[in-house]
């Protein structure tokens, strides 16, 4: 099964990243890093980036998934053609 995420192109994610829900961040999120993974960068991972926070305290602050995306693809070093 593919999920809504891994059927975006990456120019197709750009597009979509400047609107993306919350859901679609996290498929995003699990598509990259595997599901439990994604759960422990979610939830424990302090990115300076992000002032501080945690991904789910950014989302909770109301901080742009965009932004939130960016920053942990910048943290991990997530190759260009899977931002």
């Amino acid at each position: 099964m593919t999920t809504p995420a891994a059927r975006l192109s990456a120019r197709g994610r750009a597009t979509k990243l400047a609107a993306m829900r919350i859901t679609a961040f996290r498929a995003m999120l699990a598509d990259e890093f595997g599901p439990q993974r994604a759960e422990t960068i979610a939830h424990d991972h302090v990115f300076a980036a992000l002032g501080g926070r945690t991904v789910d305290q950014a989302i909770d602050a109301g901080l742009p998934t965009k932004e939130i995306w960016q920053a942990v693809c910048d943290a991990f070093e997530v190759p260009p053609d899977r931002r």
